[in-house]
């Protein structure tokens, strides 16, 4: 039976995670901040056939990350997957973001993906140069605001780009020692985003809740597993129904003179670029 750690575990996409992880049979350790919530959704989760650990606690703070890695083997003897879902988001327009906000949201979103990802897959490799085999699985979490920016989350949009270039970087170094690491930029009715997209994300009378958070978490379920060990690197775009792969930067035209460019001569060379270009996806917001 696979163990898996999912972290942001209290409420929204992390508790829809949860649940369905323990519809899935797996051993699980939940972990947030808010221990209460978190103590709820483990007993909503008791109904499957694995054990249900809550560690709450600072997922951002670096020696806590590491002694979550550890509780898990240390309860369950293995740790299969890690779901890094923990995040907030602080909305302002770029001239009012202060200086704790900026922080706060850059150390939950970046810090609260990297640290447990560098512990987890330190102890993956360290199990793979000792010749067991390994199928281990991270699934980050992004957003459509990393991938495009979003008006008035600037902030939130350079923390999930940066989570997006992790999980690249990431399923590069890591491959070698059977990790694979993937991202999601799900779109769902959770406690962060409610207030925002209130009117969008209302849930119908009747018929299928394209916004509801239980939509996301059959592909997070699925990239955790043995059988997505094809896949790394890759982020994934999901919504309702819909599951799609998001296209990153790629390298577009360019024109070489051969020799140092004079700054009177680029004008018309960036005009023709942008000729040659794709536009750019829009901006959420603009």
């Amino acid at each position: 039976m696979r163990t898996v750690i999912i972290t942001g575990a209290g409420q929204g996409l992390g508790r829809a995670h949860a649940l369905a992880f323990a519809a899935a049979g797996y051993h699980m350790v939940l972990n947030d901040l808010g221990a209460d919530r978190l103590r709820t959704v483990a007993g909503e989760c008791a109904f499957g056939q694995g054990t249900v650990t809550a560690v709450p606690g600072d997922i951002a703070d670096w020696d806590f990350a590491a002694a979550l890695i550890e509780r898990a083997v240390a309860v369950h003897g293995r740790v299969d997957a890690l779901v890094n879902n923990a995040g907030l988001a602080r909305d302002r327009m770029t001239t009012n973001v202060t200086e704790d906000e900026w922080d706060s949201v850059i150390r939950v979103n970046l810090k609260g993906h990297f640290a447990p990802l560098r512990h987890a897959s330190a102890h993956w490799k360290a199990l793979a140069k000792a010749g067991e085999l390994v199928a281990a699985r991270i699934v980050n979490t992004t957003s459509g605001a990393g991938l495009m920016g979003s008006v008035g989350q600037v902030s939130y949009s350079a923390a999930k780009a940066a989570v997006a270039a992790v999980t690249q970087v990431a399923a590069v170094e890591l491959r070698r020692y059977g990790i694979t690491v993937n991202a999601i930029a799900p779109s769902a009715r959770t406690p962060m985003t409610e207030d925002v997209f209130a009117d969008a994300m209302r849930a119908p009378e009747s018929g299928f809740d394209a916004m509801a958070p239980e939509n996301v978490s059959p592909l997070v379920v699925w990239l955790a597993s043995e059988e997505a060990g094809f896949v790394t690197g890759r982020v994934f775009e999901v919504s309702g129904g819909s599951v799609g792969l998001a296209d990153g930067w790629q390298h577009g035209p360019a024109t070489d003179v051969g020799r140092r460019w004079e700054p009177d001569e680029l004008g018309p060379v960036v005009r023709g670029l942008l000729s040659r270009a794709p536009e750019p996806a829009a901006v959420y917001g603009a």
